[in-house]
């Protein structure tokens, strides 16, 4: 900027009065590309930080406060409730089979030794627990684990078993499982049978130091979030042909992932929380939810 006297002047610009986006998480995985999709299609990603990335580093990030809001593995939001709300009627579900998220096997699992050797991915904690607590306490088995990278040609190299999540899961489901001559459980399904009740897998959370905070921004959010998910479904048909044209899935199959899995949180899927959260606590270093919970963002 110049003067009339022709001098530069430095301009000043007074950022006490500018709000940082908020940072908010989003998983690289087809299973929440219905909420990217709505987001894309109405502007709704210009007003956030988006952040991609596998769930363990967004549950680490939301934990640790480089996010703001995102999606967090049951298992991580149980053992931080303390720090964080919910986002009301936002979850990772499924009311039956979830096809992204099975234990593959050499043999079915009726013709399993009583201690197989199993593979776990390293992408999702709350899917390994669920394995875990079927394996033991449902099928009565006690299984050898070890980690290994997601990916089903080395994990079943190494083990009898694999558990499996994710776009890799969904391979296995259509087409490789047959290819590779194996047995696959989808643990959606296994836990409905053995529960009656849908699997939560991720949820939605704030910081409740930034809800507190900010919270006609996190508002915001949460109405961005939704109306991508109505959106989505009304759209569903075009989300997965357009998926389909850069992921190795006919789109008639992403329809049937996409219907089968449910972003959503509604009674049923909190009673399925409840449920899980009960179950692991019994077996593993995990705190059920909290008589009256869980805590939710409540919108002003």
């Amino acid at each position: 900027m110049v003067n009339e006297q022709g001098n530069r002047i430095e301009a000043h610009v007074d950022d006490s009065r500018l709000v940082r986006r908020p940072r908010v998480g989003h998983i690289e995985f087809l299973n929440c590309l219905p909420i990217y999709w709505g987001l894309a299609r109405s502007g709704a990603l210009l007003d956030v930080e988006l952040h991609r990335a596998p769930p363990d580093q967004l549950n680490h990030a939301l934990v640790q406060g480089h996010l703001d809001i995102g999606p967090i593995s049951l298992v991580e939001y149980l053992r931080h409730s303390e720090e964080l709300l919910l986002l009301p009627d936002l979850g990772v579900t499924a009311d039956g089979p979830v096809l992204s998220v099975n234990l593959s096997s050499k043999v079915p699992l009726a013709e399993s030794g009583p201690n197989p050797t199993v593979a776990l991915g390293s992408t999702s904690r709350t899917s390994v627990l669920l394995a875990k607590l079927l394996l033991e306490q449902r099928y009565g088995l006690a299984p050898v684990y070890h980690e290994a990278a997601p990916d089903i040609d080395t994990m079943i190299a190494s083990a009898d078993m694999a558990v499996l999540i994710g776009d890799e899961a969904l391979k296995v489901h259509f087409g490789r499982g047959e290819d590779l001559n194996l047995s696959v459980l989808d643990l959606g399904a296994a836990w409905r049978e053995w529960t009656a009740l849908p699997m939560v897998f991720a949820v939605w959370a704030v910081r409740r130091d930034y809800a507190a905070a900010n919270p006609g921004l996190v508002k915001g959010v949460l109405e961005a979030f939704l109306s991508s998910v109505e959106l989505s479904r009304r759209e569903l048909e075009q989300v997965a042909a357009h998926a389909s044209r850069w992921e190795p899935f006919e789109a008639v199959n992403l329809v049937d992932y996409f219907h089968k899995l449910w972003i959503g949180l509604g009674e049923r899927h909190l009673s399925g929380l409840r449920e899980f959260a009960a179950q692991a606590n019994r077996y593993f270093d995990v705190p059920p939810v909290a008589e009256g919970g869980p805590e939710f963002f409540a919108p002003t």
